[in-house]
Protein backbone atom coordinates (compact mmCIF):
# COMPACT_ATOMS: atom_id res chain seq x y z
CA UNK A 1 0.00 0.00 0.00
CA UNK A 2 2.67 2.85 1.18
CA UNK A 3 5.08 3.98 -0.49
CA UNK A 4 3.67 5.13 -3.64
CA UNK A 5 6.07 3.77 -6.32
CA UNK A 6 3.89 5.76 -9.29
CA UNK A 7 1.43 7.97 -9.17
CA UNK A 8 -0.67 8.20 -12.64
CA UNK A 9 -2.21 11.69 -13.51
CA UNK A 10 -4.29 11.70 -16.30
CA UNK A 11 -4.58 14.99 -18.37
CA UNK A 12 -6.82 16.72 -20.71
CA UNK A 13 -4.83 19.94 -21.25
CA UNK A 14 -7.38 22.09 -19.37
CA UNK A 15 -7.20 24.48 -16.52
CA UNK A 16 -8.39 21.52 -13.70
CA UNK A 17 -5.22 19.07 -14.33
CA UNK A 18 -3.26 22.02 -13.31
CA UNK A 19 -5.07 21.67 -9.78
CA UNK A 20 -4.71 17.87 -9.78
CA UNK A 21 -1.33 18.20 -10.48
CA UNK A 22 -1.48 20.51 -6.52
CA UNK A 23 -2.11 17.50 -5.32
CA UNK A 24 0.08 14.93 -6.63
CA UNK A 25 3.79 16.85 -6.43
CA UNK A 26 3.10 16.94 -2.45
CA UNK A 27 2.87 13.05 -2.22
CA UNK A 28 5.15 12.75 -5.20
CA UNK A 29 8.10 14.35 -2.97
CA UNK A 30 7.20 12.71 -0.10
CA UNK A 31 7.61 9.30 -1.24
CA UNK A 32 9.52 9.94 -4.61
CA UNK A 33 7.15 8.83 -6.67
CA UNK A 34 7.37 8.88 -9.97
CA UNK A 35 4.94 10.84 -12.06
CA UNK A 36 3.06 9.33 -14.84
CA UNK A 37 1.76 12.17 -16.72
CA UNK A 38 -0.68 10.37 -19.26
CA UNK A 39 -3.15 12.29 -21.83
CA UNK A 40 -5.79 9.58 -24.18
CA UNK A 41 -6.63 10.88 -27.72
CA UNK A 42 -10.51 9.39 -27.78
CA UNK A 43 -11.20 7.91 -31.21
CA UNK A 44 -12.58 10.57 -33.70
CA UNK A 45 -15.89 10.10 -34.67
CA UNK A 46 -17.03 13.26 -36.51
CA UNK A 47 -16.11 11.64 -39.93
CA UNK A 48 -18.56 8.61 -40.70
CA UNK A 49 -18.35 8.59 -44.89
CA UNK A 50 -15.47 6.48 -46.16
CA UNK A 51 -14.80 8.72 -48.81
CA UNK A 52 -14.30 10.99 -46.43
CA UNK A 53 -11.15 8.86 -45.30
CA UNK A 54 -7.94 10.71 -46.50
CA UNK A 55 -9.35 14.25 -44.89
CA UNK A 56 -9.83 11.78 -41.83
CA UNK A 57 -6.35 10.11 -42.07
CA UNK A 58 -4.64 13.91 -41.94
CA UNK A 59 -6.52 15.20 -39.34
CA UNK A 60 -5.84 12.13 -37.08
CA UNK A 61 -2.20 12.68 -37.77
CA UNK A 62 -2.07 16.39 -37.28
CA UNK A 63 -4.60 15.70 -33.98
CA UNK A 64 -1.50 13.62 -32.87
CA UNK A 65 1.45 15.85 -33.66
CA UNK A 66 -0.11 18.71 -31.64
CA UNK A 67 -0.93 16.21 -28.55
CA UNK A 68 2.33 14.86 -28.53
CA UNK A 69 4.10 18.80 -28.48
CA UNK A 70 1.22 20.15 -25.98
CA UNK A 71 2.25 16.90 -23.71
CA UNK A 72 5.60 17.47 -24.07
CA UNK A 73 5.64 20.95 -22.50
CA UNK A 74 2.30 20.52 -20.40
CA UNK A 75 2.83 21.24 -16.56
CA UNK A 76 6.88 21.46 -17.43
CA UNK A 77 7.42 23.65 -14.92
CA UNK A 78 5.18 22.61 -12.36
CA UNK A 79 6.78 19.22 -12.55
CA UNK A 80 10.57 20.43 -12.51
CA UNK A 81 12.74 18.44 -10.48
CA UNK A 82 10.87 15.30 -10.53
CA UNK A 83 10.92 12.36 -12.13
CA UNK A 84 8.30 12.29 -14.84
CA UNK A 85 6.99 9.82 -18.02
CA UNK A 86 4.97 11.21 -20.44
CA UNK A 87 2.28 9.08 -22.25
CA UNK A 88 -0.07 9.41 -25.23
CA UNK A 89 -2.09 6.84 -25.98
CA UNK A 90 -5.10 6.22 -28.05
CA UNK A 91 -8.68 4.38 -27.19
CA UNK A 92 -11.36 5.27 -24.95
CA UNK A 93 -9.84 7.67 -22.20
CA UNK A 94 -11.50 5.13 -18.90
CA UNK A 95 -10.23 2.57 -20.41
CA UNK A 96 -6.48 3.40 -21.02
CA UNK A 97 -6.52 5.15 -17.37
CA UNK A 98 -6.98 2.09 -16.09
CA UNK A 99 -5.12 -0.26 -17.91
CA UNK A 100 -2.48 1.90 -17.53
CA UNK A 101 -2.44 1.56 -13.63
CA UNK A 102 -2.75 -1.36 -13.66
CA UNK A 103 0.56 -2.11 -16.49
CA UNK A 104 2.37 0.15 -14.24
CA UNK A 105 1.14 -0.89 -10.75
CA UNK A 106 0.12 2.53 -9.55
CA UNK A 107 -0.20 3.65 -6.43
CA UNK A 108 -2.30 6.00 -6.96
CA UNK A 109 -4.48 8.03 -9.87
CA UNK A 110 -4.43 11.83 -9.35
CA UNK A 111 -7.76 13.20 -11.49
CA UNK A 112 -9.99 16.09 -11.68
CA UNK A 113 -13.99 15.33 -11.12
CA UNK A 114 -14.15 16.65 -14.79
CA UNK A 115 -12.75 18.85 -17.80
CA UNK A 116 -13.77 19.31 -20.76
CA UNK A 117 -14.32 17.24 -23.84
CA UNK A 118 -14.77 13.69 -23.03
CA UNK A 119 -14.15 14.25 -19.74
CA UNK A 120 -16.86 16.74 -18.84
CA UNK A 121 -20.12 14.85 -20.07
CA UNK A 122 -21.83 14.30 -17.08
CA UNK A 123 -21.91 16.56 -13.29
CA UNK A 124 -19.28 13.70 -12.48
CA UNK A 125 -17.28 13.53 -15.53
CA UNK A 126 -18.03 9.95 -17.36
CA UNK A 127 -14.13 9.00 -17.57
CA UNK A 128 -13.28 10.27 -13.38
CA UNK A 129 -16.89 7.76 -12.97
CA UNK A 130 -15.08 4.78 -14.80
CA UNK A 131 -12.36 5.14 -13.44
CA UNK A 132 -13.84 5.21 -9.70
CA UNK A 133 -15.80 2.07 -10.88
CA UNK A 134 -12.89 -0.04 -12.49
CA UNK A 135 -9.36 1.16 -10.81
CA UNK A 136 -7.75 -1.21 -8.72
CA UNK A 137 -5.48 1.30 -6.50
CA UNK A 138 -6.63 4.82 -4.96
CA UNK A 139 -8.61 7.28 -6.94
CA UNK A 140 -8.00 10.94 -5.54
CA UNK A 141 -9.97 13.34 -6.97
CA UNK A 142 -10.04 17.03 -6.96
CA UNK A 143 -12.62 18.96 -5.34
CA UNK A 144 -16.04 19.50 -7.16
CA UNK A 145 -16.15 22.83 -7.22
CA UNK A 146 -16.31 26.20 -9.99
CA UNK A 147 -14.13 28.34 -8.12
CA UNK A 148 -10.14 26.46 -8.35
CA UNK A 149 -8.79 27.09 -5.57
CA UNK A 150 -4.95 28.34 -5.72
CA UNK A 151 -1.58 28.61 -4.06
CA UNK A 152 -0.19 24.87 -2.85
CA UNK A 153 -1.79 22.41 -1.22
CA UNK A 154 -2.03 21.16 2.02
CA UNK A 155 -2.19 17.95 4.24
CA UNK A 156 -2.67 18.88 8.22
CA UNK A 157 -6.22 17.62 8.49
CA UNK A 158 -7.57 14.34 6.70
CA UNK A 159 -11.16 13.15 7.47
CA UNK A 160 -11.32 9.42 6.71
CA UNK A 161 -15.14 8.34 5.91
CA UNK A 162 -16.18 5.06 8.05
CA UNK A 163 -18.99 2.82 7.24
CA UNK A 164 -18.45 -0.24 9.60
CA UNK A 165 -17.51 -2.62 6.42
CA UNK A 166 -14.32 -3.96 5.19
CA UNK A 167 -13.72 -1.05 2.85
CA UNK A 168 -13.95 1.45 6.00
CA UNK A 169 -11.61 -0.72 7.42
CA UNK A 170 -9.17 -0.52 4.50
CA UNK A 171 -10.18 3.48 4.00
CA UNK A 172 -8.74 3.97 7.89
CA UNK A 173 -5.62 1.79 7.28
CA UNK A 174 -4.95 3.73 4.11
CA UNK A 175 -5.53 7.09 5.85
CA UNK A 176 -3.99 6.72 9.11
CA UNK A 177 -0.85 5.80 6.50
CA UNK A 178 -0.78 8.68 5.12
CA UNK A 179 -2.23 10.97 8.24
CA UNK A 180 1.62 9.69 9.68
CA UNK A 181 3.72 10.22 6.37
CA UNK A 182 2.27 14.00 6.32
CA UNK A 183 1.98 14.57 10.66
CA UNK A 184 -1.65 15.26 9.51
CA UNK A 185 -4.19 15.29 11.80
CA UNK A 186 -6.92 12.33 11.31
CA UNK A 187 -10.54 12.40 12.02
CA UNK A 188 -13.13 9.78 11.57
CA UNK A 189 -16.45 10.54 10.82
CA UNK A 190 -19.77 8.28 10.74
CA UNK A 191 -23.07 9.05 9.28
CA UNK A 192 -25.86 6.89 11.17
CA UNK A 193 -28.60 6.82 8.42
CA UNK A 194 -29.29 2.33 8.24
CA UNK A 195 -32.57 2.79 9.98
CA UNK A 196 -35.54 0.31 9.34
CA UNK A 197 -38.72 2.10 8.06
CA UNK A 198 -40.22 -0.17 10.93
CA UNK A 199 -38.98 2.31 13.67
CA UNK A 200 -39.32 5.47 12.12
CA UNK A 201 -41.02 6.81 14.68
CA UNK A 202 -38.28 5.95 17.10
CA UNK A 203 -35.97 8.27 15.03
CA UNK A 204 -36.01 11.02 17.24
CA UNK A 205 -36.13 8.84 20.89
CA UNK A 206 -33.21 9.15 23.16
CA UNK A 207 -33.30 5.17 23.72
CA UNK A 208 -33.30 4.46 19.70
CA UNK A 209 -30.21 7.05 19.29
CA UNK A 210 -28.33 5.98 22.47
CA UNK A 211 -28.18 2.31 20.95
CA UNK A 212 -27.61 3.65 17.82
CA UNK A 213 -24.36 5.81 18.81
CA UNK A 214 -23.45 2.68 21.09
CA UNK A 215 -23.48 0.22 18.85
CA UNK A 216 -21.44 2.72 16.00
CA UNK A 217 -18.82 3.32 18.99
CA UNK A 218 -18.08 -0.07 20.00
CA UNK A 219 -17.78 -1.02 16.17
CA UNK A 220 -15.25 1.86 15.59
CA UNK A 221 -13.19 1.06 18.54
CA UNK A 222 -12.85 -2.19 18.05
CA UNK A 223 -11.55 -1.18 13.97
CA UNK A 224 -9.32 1.51 15.75
CA UNK A 225 -8.34 -1.21 17.51
CA UNK A 226 -7.19 -3.61 14.63
CA UNK A 227 -5.96 -0.63 12.89
CA UNK A 228 -3.45 1.08 16.07
CA UNK A 229 -5.06 4.17 16.09
CA UNK A 230 -6.50 6.70 18.45
CA UNK A 231 -7.99 9.11 16.25
CA UNK A 232 -10.94 11.35 16.97
CA UNK A 233 -14.71 10.21 16.02
CA UNK A 234 -17.54 12.38 14.68
CA UNK A 235 -20.95 10.41 14.85
CA UNK A 236 -23.86 12.08 12.78
CA UNK A 237 -27.27 11.12 12.33
CA UNK A 238 -29.47 11.95 8.94
CA UNK A 239 -28.92 11.90 4.94
CA UNK A 240 -25.16 10.17 4.79
CA UNK A 241 -23.33 12.61 1.74
CA UNK A 242 -25.02 15.89 3.73
CA UNK A 243 -23.50 14.69 7.12
CA UNK A 244 -20.01 13.82 6.09
CA UNK A 245 -19.61 16.87 3.79
CA UNK A 246 -20.98 19.29 6.25
CA UNK A 247 -17.99 17.81 8.82
CA UNK A 248 -15.67 18.41 6.22
CA UNK A 249 -16.38 21.93 6.12
CA UNK A 250 -16.48 22.72 9.58
CA UNK A 251 -13.34 21.03 9.99
CA UNK A 252 -11.99 22.63 7.07
CA UNK A 253 -10.42 19.28 6.01
CA UNK A 254 -8.22 18.94 3.41
CA UNK A 255 -8.64 15.52 2.26
CA UNK A 256 -11.48 13.32 2.67
CA UNK A 257 -10.94 9.59 2.54
CA UNK A 258 -13.66 7.01 1.58
CA UNK A 259 -13.76 3.49 1.15
CA UNK A 260 -15.15 1.70 -1.96
CA UNK A 261 -16.17 -2.20 -2.52
CA UNK A 262 -13.23 -4.96 -3.15
CA UNK A 263 -14.85 -6.34 -6.20
CA UNK A 264 -15.87 -4.32 -9.24
CA UNK A 265 -18.81 -6.57 -10.38
CA UNK A 266 -21.70 -5.21 -11.94
CA UNK A 267 -21.99 -2.42 -9.95
CA UNK A 268 -18.45 -1.40 -9.63
CA UNK A 269 -16.23 -0.40 -6.57
CA UNK A 270 -17.95 2.25 -5.25
CA UNK A 271 -19.98 2.62 -2.56
CA UNK A 272 -23.48 4.21 -2.43
CA UNK A 273 -23.05 7.21 -0.72
CA UNK A 274 -19.65 7.82 -2.82
CA UNK A 275 -20.68 9.96 -6.16
CA UNK A 276 -22.70 12.03 -3.42
CA UNK A 277 -19.88 12.85 -1.06
CA UNK A 278 -17.16 13.26 -4.25
CA UNK A 279 -19.84 15.77 -5.63
CA UNK A 280 -20.46 17.60 -2.87
CA UNK A 281 -17.20 17.38 -1.04
CA UNK A 282 -15.97 20.91 -0.57
CA UNK A 283 -12.07 19.14 -0.16
CA UNK A 284 -10.29 16.71 -2.51
CA UNK A 285 -11.42 12.72 -1.93
CA UNK A 286 -9.81 9.76 -1.80
CA UNK A 287 -11.54 6.52 -2.62
CA UNK A 288 -9.37 3.64 -2.16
Amino acid sequence: MFPIAKILLPVDFSERANQAVRFAVPVAERFHSEIILLHVLPPYREFGAMELASAMTDILANRRIDAEQRIAGFLHAELAGHRVRRLLLDGDPASEIVDCARREEAGLIVMPTHGYGPFRRLLLGSVTAKVLHDADCPVWTTAHVDALPSGEAALKRILCVIDLSPSGAHALNWSAQLAAEFGARLTLVHAMTELDPRTEGFYFSPEWRKFLVDNAEKEIAALQQKAGTQAEVMLTMGPAAEMICEEARKAEADLLVIGRGADAGVLGRLTSHAYSIIRQSPCPVVSV
